[in-house]
């Protein structure tokens, strides 16, 4: 699995919140039409007002690279570059192992990842 975790930021809250609602369609697309894509989220930040904080979870590398030659990334990047985006810092992860943060029974758990 392949985490993309990207912040952006904006020139006014105004425009951040204009951008989200923009590319809600788009953010809903690329989750129900691309093949590997399990997660494609842009959210407001609650704590800075004008950034919108990005998680995608893709299933390979293959997935992801297909998301860049998608027409969804297209208009992703169309709409963005017309909503008065400042700044794009954005990273990429791979994900090796995954598990549950919390017990069977929601209990909080003491360590991760031991096998």
């Amino acid at each position: 699995m392949i985490i993309v975790v990207a912040a952006l930021g904006f020139e006014t809250e105004e425009k951040r919140d204009r951008a989200v609602e923009l590319t809600r369609d788009v953010q809903l697309a690329t989750r129900e039409e691309e093949e590997g894509c399990h997660d494609y989220c842009f959210a407001p930040d609650p704590s800075i007002p004008t950034r919108i904080q990005v998680y995608e979870l893709w299933e390979n590398s293959e997935t992801l690279a297909a998301h860049f030659d998608h027409p969804n990334y297209a208009k992703m990047a169309e709409l963005l570059r017309d909503s008065g985006l400042t700044e794009s810092v954005n990273q990429a992860y791979l994900v090796e192992k995954g598990e549950p943060v919390y017990g069977p029974n929601g209990e909080k758990k003491t360590s991760f990842f031991k096998d």
